[in-house]
C-alpha cells in the first residue's frame, strides 16, 4: 500500500469515527483490547491494552483511526497484563464465527464475495436455529464481520465460566460431529406379544428435541410426502436411498402404509431392516442439511480477540455491523454495511487488479466493475479496492 493510499484511508476512517457512536461491549473495562494501525508497513497487532490505558473508546477510535480493532471475548482481573497467565481470567463470552472462505462447497477462486456471503448467511440461519431451538439461548448478538462472514456473541452470563472442554462439546454439537444412527437411536428390550419373557430389541428415535428430534421431523416430512404419492411413485422415491431396491422398497412402503402411527411415535424398525436403512440415511441427511460449519477455534479459545461491532474492517472499509434478527433476511452487506461518510462522492483509484466488485452497479445492471488504470468510482467502492489491495489512491483530475 502506497503512502498516499494509507494516508487517505487513515483520514477517512478517522472521519467515520469522528461521527460514529461505537458502543462499548459489556464489561468493557474487563476486556483486553487490540488494534492494527495504519502505520507504514504495519501488520502487527498492538495488544494487551485496556480501556484504562487507551482512554474512552470513542476518543481512542477518533484519535488513532485504527485499521482493525478487536476486544477479547474473555474478561480479566488485569486485562492489560503483558502475559495471558498474569491477566487473571474471569470468564468469556461464547462466540461463534462463520467464515465464508471455510464453508463446505465454497470456492473462493471461482465465487465472488457476494455469492460467498450469501452462502454464509444461510449457514448463519442454521446456527441461530440450533442455538435457539436446541440450546434455548435467547440473548445473543448477530454481527456482520465487515469481511467474509458473521459473528454471534452469546451474552448469557451463565456461560461465562465454561472451559475449553465444555465449549468443545457445544462446537461438536453444532457441527454434528459423531452424530449417527447409533448415537441417536435409543435401544430397549421389550417382551413379546404373548407376555412371555422373550425380550427383543426395539429401536426408537427420540422425538423430544436435539438431533433426534430434528431427524424425526425429517422422517415425518417423508411420511407426508409418501402419503401424497401413489404406490409407483412412492416406491421410486424410496429407492432413491442407498441400499433400497425394489423388494426392500415394497416392504418399507407396506410398513409405512400399515404402521405410520408407530413411525410417528419414533419406532424406526416396524418394517425391519428396510425402514432402519432409511432412518440411517435420514440421520446423515439431517446432519448435512442442518449443521452449522462454524470456525471451531474461535469458540473453543477462551482468550480469543474478536472484531469490535461498529468498527471498520481495514480489509474492506465496511462497517462491522450488528444486525437485528428480524432484519437478517433483508440484510445486504454491500448496502447496509457501507459507512455513511463513504457515500455520495466519487474518487479516483488507480486499479491494478481489475474486474467485478461485490457492490451493485448504480445503473442496476449487475455488479460494479472496474478496469485497469484510472477509474472514477463511488467512494465506498474505491475504499474497498484500496483496502483489498486492488488499487492505489489516484490523483484527482488525472486521466487514465
Amino acid at each position: 500500500m502506497q503512502e498516499q493510499t494509507r494516508a487517505y484511508l487513515s483520514a477517512r476512517f478517522g472521519d467515520y469515527y469522528a461521527g460514529a457512536r461505537v458502543p462499548d461491549p459489556p464489561a468493557a473495562n474487563r476486556r483486553e483490547w487490540g488494534y492494527i494501525p495504519f502505520s507504514r508497513g504495519s501488520t502487527t497487532m498492538v495488544r494487551h491494552r485496556s480501556l484504562l490505558d487507551m482512554g474512552a473508546l470513542g476518543d481512542f477510535l477518533e484519535r488513532e483511526a485504527p485499521r482493525h480493532v478487536y476486544y477479547s471475548a474473555a474478561r480479566y482481573d488485569d486485562p492489560d497484563a503483558g502475559t495471558m497467565g498474569a491477566k487473571g481470567w474471569l470468564g468469556a463470552d461464547l462466540v461463534f464465527d462463520l467464515d465464508a472462505d471455510h464453508l463446505p462447497g465454497v470456492d473462493p477462486e471461482a465465487q465472488g464475495l457476494g455469492e460467498m456471503l450469501a452462502t454464509c448467511k444461510d449457514a448463519l440461519g442454521r446456527l441461530l436455529d440450533l442455538l435457539a431451538d436446541d440450546f434455548g439461548f435467547a440473548d445473543y448478538d448477530v454481527v456482520f464481520s465487515g469481511g467474509r462472514g458473521y459473528h454471534v456473541h452469546v451474552r448469557d452470563e451463565r456461560l461465562l465460566e465454561l472451559g475449553r472442554a465444555e465449549r468443545r462439546e457445544i462446537v461438536d454439537y453444532v457441527l454434528g460431529t459423531d452424530v449417527d444412527f447409533e448415537t441417536i437411536v435409543r435401544t430397549e428390550l421389550v417382551s413379546g406379544d404373548t407376555g412371555r419373557e422373550t425380550p427383543a430389541p426395539k429401536k426408537t428415535l427420540p422425538t423430544d428435541g436435539g438431533w433426534g428430534g430434528r431427524v424425526h421431523r425429517r422422517l415425518l416430512a417423508l411420511l407426508e410426502e409418501l402419503a401424497a404419492l401413489d404406490d409407483d411413485d412412492a416406491l421410486e422415491r424410496l429407492q432413491a436411498y442407498d441400499g433400497i431396491g425394489q423388494k426392500s422398497a415394497e416392504t418399507v412402503l407396506g410398513a409405512i402404509r400399515n404402521n405410520a402411527g408407530e413411525l410417528r411415535a419414533g419406532n424406526v424398525e416396524p418394517g425391519g431392516a428396510g425402514t432402519s436403512k432409511i432412518a440411517r440415511a435420514l440421520v446423515a441427511e439431517t446432519v448435512a442439511a442442518e449443521h452449522a460449519p462454524i470456525d471451531e477455534p474461535v469458540t473453543t479459545d477462551v482468550n480469543r480477540l474478536i472484531r469490535l461491532p461498529g468498527s471498520l474492517h481495514g480489509g474492506s472499509g465496511l462497517r462491522v455491523t450488528p444486525i437485528e434478527e428480524g432484519d437478517l433476511a433483508a440484510f445486504d452487506p454491500f448496502e447496509h454495511a457501507v459507512p455513511a461518510p463513504f457515500r455520495g462522492d466519487e474518487i479516483a483509484v488507480d486499479v491494478h487488479d481489475p474486474g467485478p466488485t461485490p457492490f451493485p452497479d448504480p445503473s442496476g445492471d449487475g455488479t460494479f466493475t472496474v478496469q485497469e488504470g484510472y477509474n472514477y468510482v463511488p467512494e465506498h467502492v474505491g475504499v474497498f479496492l484500496m483496502a483489498r489491495g486492488r488499487g492505489e489512491k489516484g490523483k484527482e483530475g488525472k486521466e487514465g
